[in-house]
């Protein structure tokens, strides 16, 4: 049964991610801040075609509406843009559900449901009907609050230090495309940036407190100048691996054994799943400036895409999550007996690593254009999401 349960959980993720369109980034060339074609603004496709005349209703695999990282089509833009200034209240909801940046959203949430779920299984003495599930769920909800705002610090800090790149690699952002002002933006950062520590100051265990307050700073000092780790490849890449592979995972590990009174010990399944997403990390970081080459050099921010290339990056970090998931494998297969399940452990790991390489020869057989990277970035994300799943059942 948990065979079958696990084998058609991945199945369904991965019809979802061959369903998923993933939209081709125009450049945008604007003597003005505002995409309304009625000041002047010309539309570039990716091979210097205009394209300001096509119809949203007509949109060819160019433009989607669902995208990993939003929506590209200039005349959506100008409408969201539109609406948002003239008070619309759905589109000003719009604007700040594009500022959290929905796919990272997506990853805090998911390791909050996989490290809850994995502290409890490992709890021999947690029992359900022993347990105060109204106290314990208003703990949860706090904590995922905590973390919830934490991730649209990081995220909103980002977008109000690097609104200029974003107009050239993000237009779709809502700062850089004007449906949301800075100062708005700056509200919503002090908003996220000084109740998420409240919180978990005056509800959680001094150590997480720490932890939280460290991710915190690392995230702010990435964007934030004259420190500004970003600029730097390398600290950009151990600043968030750091936060979202290991201080995470631990965390709320840490924060649902403190719950429900246990006593935190290193579990084989924990310090395997901080070491394999704290490398997984490390690659995201890596290829989530795939995209973003032109606007980085624009402004002078040095990453191993525009120092190496786009090519030899792509192929790097395929080769370094294969090399992860090769070690999952064999941590599997060299564990004690009972340690790990072996066929998620071992089974799925494979699977997921027959994806990577599939999805990696669709893009070096597409000549590494802009559509096929920021599709080969979406399927890294969706691979990360599914080593959630497989976290609570190894």
């Amino acid at each position: 049964m948990l065979k079958n349960k696990w084998i058609i959980a991945l199945t369904l993720l991965g019809r979802q991610s061959e369903a998923f369109q993933v939209p081709l980034s125009p450049t945008i060339t604007t003597p003005t801040s505002t995409f309304s074609k009625s000041k002047g603004v010309t539309y570039v496709g990716l091979h210097g075609s205009d394209i300001s005349n096509n119809r949203i209703g007509e949109r060819s695999n160019v433009f989607s509406l669902k995208a990993v990282e939003g929506d590209f089509d200039p005349e959506m833009i100008s409408r969201d843009v539109s609406l948002s200034q003239n008070g619309s209240i759905k589109a000003k909801f719009k604007a700040m559900y594009k500022f959290t940046r929905p796919h990272t959203i997506r990853g805090t949430i998911l390791a909050s449901i996989a490290g809850t779920t994995r502290a409890l299984l490992d709890t021999p003495t947690f029992t359900m009907a022993n347990t105060n599930w109204i106290c314990m769920l208003a703990r949860a909800c706090t904590g995922m609050v905590a973390l919830l705002l934490g991730n649209a610090f990081i995220v909103g800090i980002n977008q109000v230090y690097d609104v200029n790149i974003d107009k050239l690699n993000k237009p779709f952002l809502p700062v850089a495309s004007g449906e949301m002002s800075k100062r708005f933006a700056w509200v919503s950062v002090i908003f996220a940036g000084t109740i998420g520590p409240l919180i978990v100051y005056n509800c959680f265990p001094p150590l997480l407190f720490k932890l939280y307050m460290l991710g915190w700073t690392l995230g702010a000092i990435y964007s934030v100048p004259p420190i500004r780790t970003k600029r730097n490849p390398i600290l950009a890449g151990l600043t968030i691996a750091t936060v979202r592979g290991f201080l995470l995972n631990f965390g709320v590990y840490y924060a649902v054994k403190d719950a429900i009174g246990a006593p935190f010990s290193w579990s084989p399944k924990v310090a395997f799943i901080a070491r394999f997403m704290t490398i997984f990390a490390s690659v995201i970081a890596i290829t989530k400036d795939l995209p973003d080459t032109e606007g980085d050099k624009a402004n002078q921010i040095e990453t191993f895409a525009t120092k190496l290339g786009v090519e030899r990056i792509a192929k790097g970090a395929t080769f370094l999550l294969l090399l992860n998931y090769i070690g999952a494998i064999a941590t599997g297969i060299l564990a004690l007996p009972g340690v790990f399940k072996s066929i998620p452990m071992i089974g799925g790991h494979s699977a997921l690593a027959f994806i990577l390489f599939s999805r990696f020869k669709e893009l070096n057989s597409s000549s590494m254009n802009i559509k096929s990277i920021k599709k080969y970035y979406k399927h890294i994300w969706d691979l990360f999401y599914m080593e959630y799943l497989l976290y609570t059942l190894i």
